[in-house]
């Protein structure tokens, strides 16, 4: 993911981060606040989801409806790195565009 971060000095402006929720794993963009208030603003992008029984790590992307669906032809990993790898490959433009 570090290769699709922006360069270093316009993070301040715009950055890619993540949030560990439970057994989720939560990336989005974050950005100021338009009025110049101090908030930051999180865009989600990806979030991918340990099935403790499985193992394995679901992923989905968020879609225009703003629900989470599983992301296809690709809706799981075997790992955190391979589903990392999977989200920042973005062969579909689900996560990035």
């Amino acid at each position: 993911m570090e290769r699709r971060r922006p360069p270093a000095h316009l993070r301040d402006q715009v950055d890619l981060a993540y949030r560990i929720e439970g057994q989720s794993v939560l990336l989005f963009e974050r950005w100021p606040a338009w009025d110049d208030s101090g908030h930051t603003l999180e865009i989600p992008i990806a979030k991918t989801t340990l099935v403790k029984k499985s193992g394995a790590w679901k992923i989905f992307w968020l879609r225009s409806d703003l629900a989470w669906h599983r992301h296809d032809p690709k809706p799981e990993a075997s790992s955190l790195d391979e589903a990392l790898k999977i989200i920042g490959a973005d062969d579909h433009a689900c996560f990035f565009g």
